[in-house]
C-alpha cells in the first residue's frame, strides 16, 4: 500500500545484518583500550617522580627520573664497573710482589734525595706511574729551605792566660781566656764495609732542617727529653738556664720544641742524642751486638730532622697560609723557626759531655720517674744535671745555606665517574739521608705497588666509581713541605670533593702494625686489615685485624696527613707497621733519621723477605677500594661521637685537677648535652647507611628503573653528609697563636708535636687557667657540634 496523507507512515524495513563501518574493528578496540592503559600508567610514573623529588635539596629535578635520563654514575650501578668488586680485591690481593717491592726500594735508597736535590727521583716516579697506566705529572714549589754548610761541637776547658796589651804607651795586663779541647765530636756515622750507602762520597750531614746559624760557647745544662715538664722540673729545681746549652735526649716530643723550649727560657743553643735507654732489651747493655753484626743501635747512628715549628704551622715558613707559587709574596720566616742553634749528635758523641756533668748539680734520679730511663750508666755515665762547672764548656757552631728552591710533588690520578668525590693516597719521597730504607721508601715501595695493582685492574676493564688521586710528595722532611702547598693551593677542590687522605710515611721499621686515624675510618681500617693474611701468624689463617690490638688514636702531626685533617677537615689515617716499643717479641733497633736506616739494614735485620711491605700493599689498596668502589661510603659517624664523649671526659679530668678552683669548678654540661643530640643522629644516619648498603644487593626489574634512580639519590645524600661531617667542625679563625690549624675536635698537642690532642682550644686554656679562653672555646666546640647535629639531620 502507498502511504499518503490519509494512511499511517508505514514503511518496510529489510531486516539484514548491519555492514561495518571500519575493517578489523575488535584489533581496533584492543588497541585503544591498550593504549588508553599505556597513557594512564606512563602519566602515573611521570607524576611519581615529581612526588619523589619534593624535598631533595641536592639541586636534582623530576625530570631526572625519566626513562630516558642517566642520573646514576654508569649502568652498571651500584655494581662495579667492567670488574666485580670481588674481582677487583682479588687482583689487589694478588698483583703485590716481593720482588717488586724490593726493586723500588732498591732505587729509592741508591743515593741521597734531599728534599729540592731529587728531581731525577721525581721523574723517575712520574714516568713508572705512566707506565702502569696512570696518568700523571709533577706539581712544583718553590719553597725557603736550608742545606748544611759546616759545623762543630767541642768539649772545651778554660784556661785564663795574661796577655800584653798597649793602650796610650802604657801597658796593661789583661786576663784573657784560652780553651783547651777535651774532646771534638765527629758528628759524623761510621762508614761501615756492610753498608754500602754509608761510605757514599755525596752522603748527607748531621743537621738540623730550619736550625739557626750561630757560633755559642757555653756551659751546658742535661735537659733530660726536653719536654716542657722536664725544664718545668729544672726551673722549680733552680738549675740556672739562662745562657747555657740544653743536653736533651731524643724522644716523647717533637726535637723542635725541645728547642723551642729552651729558647724561652734564655738558654743559647740545643743538642740532642739517642739515648741507648730508649732502646728496651735491645742494647748492648744487654748482650746485643750493634749493628752491622748485631740488632742493637750502632753507637755514632745520628738522627737528624727538622726544628720548624710545625706546633704553629707546617708548611714553607715565609708563605702560611698560601702556597709557594712563583711570584708570591715572602714573609719573615722567624715565627716558625728557632733562633738559636742546634744540633744532632750521636750517643758516641755525648758520652764525652754526659760524663762532664759527673758530680756537677744534682742527678736525674732526684727528679721524677720520668727521669729515669738513661741507657748509658754502663759507660760511666751519672747523669747528673749540671749546669757544667764553670771552666768546662760547649763550643757549638752550626753553619747552614737558606735558599729558595723548587721542590717537586708527583701526582697521578685515576679519573672516576662521580665527578666530585675523591679519595687522595699518599706518603712522602724525600729522606735526610742516602738511604730511607724505612722512613719514606718502604711507604714509597709500597705506594708503587699499589699504583701498579691498580694500573692490572685498569687493564682488565675497571672504571673506579670516585677518583683515586696518589701523591708523592717531596719536602715532607723540613715539615711537610710538599702536602702543606698542595693542600694550600688546591683547598677549593680539596673542600669539595675529597672524601679521604690515606696516609703511608713508613711502611715497615718493625713488625706491629699500628694507624691513628679519624674516628670516621676506625671501622674501614679494621675491615681492610681483615682481609690481609698477617705475617707474625701465631695461629694458621690469621689476619692483621687478628694480630693487632685495634688501638687506633688520633692524629697529632708529623706526617702529611697534618694539612689534610686538621686545616681542609678532610678524614685522614696513617698506618704502618712500627717498632711496638714494650711489645714481645722486641724487634732489631730502627736507626731513624740516620744513615743506618738503609736498604742493607732493611734486608738483613728489617724486613728481609718484604713481606711485610706486600702487607702494607694490600691494606692500603684494599682500604682504597672499599672507600672508591662502595656505593655507601664505608665511614662512620658514631665512632666519633662516642669518641668525642671520651674527649669530654678526659678533658673533665684534666680541669679537676687544675690548681684554680674556677677552673676545677667547670662541668661542660652544655657540651655535653650537645654531644648526646650529635649522638642520637649519627646512630640514626649510619643506621640509614646501612640499610641502604643492604638494598644495594637487591634486585630491582628493569620496568622499576625509578627505584634504582630513587636508590641512588638516596645513597647520594648520606654520602654527603658523611662527606663534610668533619668539615663542620672547622674554624675558619683557627686556634689561638696557631690559624693555620682549625679543627676544634684534634690539633697537635702544642708541647708534643707528634701527639695529637683533643678539643685543643679547651684543653690548652685549661692548661693556662684561663678561664675566659675556656667559656670562649666552650661556646666554640658546642656551636660546632650543634651545626654537625643540625646538618645530619
Amino acid at each position: 500500500m502507498v502511504s499518503n496523507e490519509r494512511t499511517p507512515l508505514i514503511h518496510t524495513v529489510i531486516i539484514a545484518p548491519p555492514r561495518q563501518r571500519y575493517a578489523h574493528s575488535t584489533l581496533r578496540r584492543f588497541c585503544t583500550i591498550l593504549l588508553t592503559a599505556a597513557l594512564i600508567v606512563t602519566t602515573i610514573l611521570f607524576l611519581l617522580p615529581v612526588v619523589w623529588s619534593r624535598g631533595r635539596d641536592d639541586g636534582g629535578g623530576w625530570a631526572e627520573f625519566l626513562p630516558w635520563a642517566s642520573p646514576i654514575p654508569h649502568k652498571s650501578w651500584p655494581l662495579s664497573q667492567g670488574l666485580s668488586y670481588q674481582e677487583l680485591q682479588e687482583v689487589l690481593l694478588t698483583t703485590p710482589k716481593e720482588e717488586k717491592a724490593k726493586e723500588w726500594s732498591r732505587y729509592y735508597t741508591a743515593g741521597p734525595h734531599l728534599a729540592g736535590k731529587n728531581l731525577s727521583q721525581a721523574i723517575w716516579t712520574r714516568d713508572k706511574w705512566q707506565e702502569f697506566g696512570i696518568n700523571a705529572r709533577l706539581v712544583s714549589y718553590d719553597v725557603y729551605l736550608n742545606y748544611p754548610v759546616g759545623h762543630r761541637l767541642a768539649l772545651l776547658e778554660k784556661k785564663s792566660i795574661s796577655e800584653q796589651r798597649n793602650s796610650g804607651g802604657d801597658e796593661e795586663t789583661l786576663p784573657a781566656v784560652d780553651y783547651t779541647v777535651k774532646y771534638e765530636c765527629s758528628l759524623e756515622e761510621d762508614v761501615l764495609q756492610e753498608d754500602e750507602t754509608t761510605g757514599l762520597k755525596d752522603r748527607i750531614p748531621t743537621f738540623h732542617g730550619y736550625s739557626a746559624n750561630g757560633n755559642v760557647t757555653a756551659p751546658f745544662v742535661f735537659v733530660n727529653y726536653g719536654t716542657f715538664e722536664d725544664y718545668d722540673d729544672l726551673v722549680k729545681a733552680n738549675i740556672s738556664l739562662k745562657g747555657k746549652i740544653a743536653v736533651a735526649k731524643y724522644g716523647n716530643n717533637f726535637r723542635a720544641l725541645k728547642v723551642q723550649r729552651a729558647e724561652q727560657l734564655g738558654m743559647v743553643g740545643t743538642i740532642m742524642y739517642s739515648d741507648p735507654g730508649d732502646d728496651g732489651d735491645i742494647t748492648e747493655a744487654k748482650g746485643h751486638e750493634p749493628y752491622p753484626e748485631g740488632p742493637a743501635r750502632n753507637p755514632s747512628s745520628v738522627q737528624r730532622g727538622s726544628t720548624e715549628y710545625l706546633n704553629i704551622a707546617p708548611g714553607d715558613p715565609t708563605t702560611p697560609g698560601y702556597p709557594s707559587i712563583p711570584g708570591v709574596s715572602r714573609q719573615d720566616p722567624s715565627p716558625f723557626m728557632p733562633s738559636i742553634p742546634s744540633l744532632p749528635i750521636s750517643y758516641q758523641d755525648a758520652l764525652p759531655i754526659l760524663k762532664a756533668l759527673n758530680g756537677h748539680g744534682p742527678k736525674a734520679s732526684d727528679f721524677n720517674q720520668y727521669w729515669q730511663d738513661g741507657g748509658l750508666g754502663y759507660k760511666g755515665v751519672e747523669y747528673n744535671i749540671g749546669p757544667s762547672p764553670s771552666e768546662i764548656v760547649l763550643n757549638l757552631i752550626n753553619q747552614q745555606e737558606y735558599v729558595t728552591t723548587p721542590i717537586w710533588d708527583v701526582i697521578g690520578i685515576i679519573n672516576g665517574t662521580l665527578p666530585d668525590e675523591a679519595i687522595i693516597l699518599g706518603n712522602h719521597r724525600d729522606a735526610w739521608i742516602a738511604g730511607g730504607a724505612g722512613d719514606p721508601n718502604s711507604g714509597s715501595a709500597a705506594l708503587n705497588e699499589v699504583i701498579r695493582s691498580f694500573g692490572v685492574a685498569l687493564k682488565r676493564g675497571w672504571k673506579p666509581l670516585r677518583s683515586i688521586v696518589f701523591a708523592s710528595w717531596d719536602g715532607e722532611e723540613y715539615g711537610l713541605l710538599g702536602s702543606t702547598e698542595f693542600v694550600e693551593e688546591y683547598l677549593p677542590w680539596i673542600g669539595k670533593s675529597a672524601v679521604a687522605y690515606l696516609n703511608v710515611d713508613i711502611a715497615y721499621q718493625g713488625p706491629y702494625f699500628k694507624a691513628a686515624a679519624s674516628p670516621l675510618l676506625k671501622k674501614a681500617i679494621y675491615a681492610a686489615t681483615s682481609l690481609v693474611p698477617s705475617i707474625n701468624q701465631t695461629i694458621p689463617g690469621q689476619t692483621v685485624r687478628d694480630v693487632w690490638e685495634g688501638n687506633v688514636p688520633t692524629l697529632g702531626s708529623g706526617s702529611d696527613y697534618t694539612g689534610f685533617q686538621h686545616a681542609a677537615g678532610v678524614p685522614s689515617i696513617d698506618f704502618g707497621f712500627a717498632q711496638g716499643f714494650g711489645r714481645r717479641p722486641q724487634a732489631p733497633v730502627y736507626h731513624y733519621h740516620s744513615n743506618y736506616d738503609s736498604f742493607a739494614w732493611m734486608e738483613s735485620f728489617g724486613d728481609p723477605g718484604w713481606h711485610y711491605h706486600v702487607a702494607v700493599t694490600k691494606v692500603w689498596a684494599l682500604l682504597a677500594a672499599a672507600l672508591v668502589e662502595s656505593p655507601v661510603l664505608t665511614l662512620n659517624t658514631t665512632d666519633y661521637a662516642l669518641g668525642l664523649s671520651s674527649y669530654l671526659s678526659v678533658l673533665r679530668r684534666k680541669a679537676s685537677e687544675s690548681p684554680d678552683k674556677s677552673i676545677r669548678a667547670l662541668s661542660f654540661r652544655d657540651i655535653s648535652q650537645s654531644i648526646g643530640s650529635l649522638l642520637d643522629v649519627t646512630s640514626a644516619l649510619d643506621a640509614r647507611a646501612a640499610i641502604l648498603a643492604a638494598s644495594v644487593d637487591e634486585s630491582v626489574p628493569w620496568w622499576k628503573w625509578w627505584r634504582k634512580v630513587r636508590l641512588y639519590y638516596e645513597i647520594q645524600e648520606v654520602n654527603q653528609k658523611y662527606k663534610y661531617f668533619e668539615r663542620k667542625f672547622l674554624y675558619a679563625e683557627g686556634l689561638d697563636g696557631r690559624p693555620f690549624y682549625k679543627h676544634t675536635i684534634f690539633a697537635p698537642d702544642y708541647w708534643r708535636g707528634y701527639g695529637g690532642v683533643r678539643l685543643p682550644g679547651l684543653t690548652e686554656s685549661v692548661r693556662k687557667v684561663d678561664l675566659a679562653g675556656v667559656e670562649r672555646w666552650s661556646k666554640i666546640v658546642k656551636e660546632k657540634i650543634d651545626a654537625a647535629t643540625e646538618f645530619l639531620k
